[in-house]
């Protein structure tokens, strides 16, 4: 018996997926195609009654607006591109997350690009951007070349940086300098004289700060800081600094950590490897405050970035840059509070 096709042999075609239309809302309702669109359109004219008729064929039929071609005709969509390099990681992942949520709640459509830090990365993502017309760019990470400004600039495309200072770019920062010299005073103030940092080989601008004012601090107390840099920023960078300090002889007995995943993979060696007592052996400050940071396993005294904060403080200067396209480059800083865990308690 043949089971094959019944149809000569041809194999059914699959259907292409189709959208309500504009036009047969129109049909439902009894109103011609313009009622439809002025209906959809903010501040257009159109009688109570007729408004009523389309909404309610629109309900029935599951009719939704096409942006994408509105954005088209008004060449901008609303689009925001998000353009981070391994947004999965820490803090990133909940600044991610956070911005997506105010985007979302504004009205925009957000788009993670998930890129490296390369110049050519970098432009890759942008150029993808600016061909779907995204109406603005933020940054999370990486160092966008000069070329990066130059081309938004030309494309009339705001962009906002978190993390950096950029003085062509509206940009929000963390205060890791005041966090940082309020770490190395409470590790002073405590007691706590072979103090450490541990920071990362990435040389991201954040960390770069938080290193340097913990650097300067101590030394300014009149005390000595041993530095010890992971490959990445991360947890298994973490584990090789902190395996590498106390491997030495020094064996400092406070160490601030750049963010929160560092810390969780020193406090492990510390308490796996080397049978150390946090904080009594060695106390130990994180920066973040993760959701890590409370687990049991840790309770990390930490520095905490609220990640909505940042993020609608870089939708607010987004939102300025359209309204405004010459304005001066914004600047917002938002500072860290110290959450006091079992880590550490000055």
């Amino acid at each position: 018996m043949n089971d094959g096709p019944v149809d000569g042999g041809k194999t059914p075609k699959k259907e292409r997926m189709r959208f309500v239309s504009a036009e047969q809302v129109a049909q439902l309702a009894g109103v011609s195609r313009s009622a439809v669109s002025r209906t959809f359109t903010p501040g257009a004219s159109v009688a109570p009654a007729t408004r009523e008729k389309v909404l309610q064929a629109a309900q029935e039929l599951g009719y939704h607006v096409n942006d994408l071609a509105r954005g088209v005709l008004a060449n901008q969509s609303r689009l925001v591109g998000i353009v981070a390099t391994r947004p999965e990681v820490g803090f990133r992942a909940h600044l991610a997350a956070a911005l997506a949520k105010s985007l979302i709640k504004r009205g925009s459509i957000p788009i993670l690009i998930n890129t490296g830090q390369t110049e050519d990365e970098l432009l890759a993502a942008q150029k993808m951007l600016i061909g779907h017309r995204a109406e603005a760019i933020i940054i999370l990470s990486g160092s966008p070349p000069a070329s990066f400004f130059e081309l938004a600039q030309r494309n009339g495309q705001p962009l906002v940086v978190i993390g950096r200072s950029e003085p062509d770019a509206d940009h929000v920062r963390a205060g890791n300098s005041e966090a940082s010299r309020k770490a190395a005073t409470a590790f002073y103030e405590s007691g706590r004289r072979r103090l450490a940092v541990i920071g990362s080989n990435t040389g991201t601008p954040s960390i770069v700060e938080r290193e340097s004012a913990f650097l300067s601090t101590a030394e300014s107390l009149g005390v000595s800081v041993v530095v010890g840099r992971g490959s990445d920023s991360d947890y298994d960078g973490g584990v090789t600094a902190g395996r590498a300090l106390f491997s030495e002889a020094i064996n400092p007995d406070a160490v601030f950590c750049a963010n929160d995943q560092i810390a969780f993979g020193l406090m492990d060696v510390l308490r796996l490897e080397m049978q150390l007592r946090i904080p009594e052996d060695v106390a130990v400050i994180g920066f973040d405050d993760v959701p890590e940071s409370s687990w049991l396993s840790y309770r990390l005294t930490t520095f905490r970035q609220d990640p909505l904060t940042m993020a609608l403080r870089a939708v607010a200067l987004m939102e300025r840059r359209l309204e405004n396209p010459d304005a001066p480059p914004g600047y917002e800083r938002v500072i860290p509070e110290l959450v006091i865990r079992q880590s550490f308690r000055p």
